[in-house]
């Protein structure tokens, strides 16, 4: 028996109050001419909730 390996990646929205702080984050520092690069990312880490799961089955 070989055990098998997998990863797993959610990707769901916060709530709204969450999400509405991230875009204006975001927004706020593409206004003040922060690079698009930096911001951009980050807003998604703030609005967006990532989870990432390893899992491990026996066949």
């Amino acid at each position: 028996m070989v055990s098998r390996t997998g990863v797993t990646v959610d990707i769901c929205p916060r709530d709204l109050p969450i999400s509405l702080i991230g875009t204006a984050g975001g927004a706020l520092a593409v206004w003040t001419d922060a690079p698009a690069e930096i911001a951009v990312p980050v807003a998604l880490l703030i609005v967006l909730d990532i989870r990432v799961r390893r899992w491990h089955r026996r066949t």
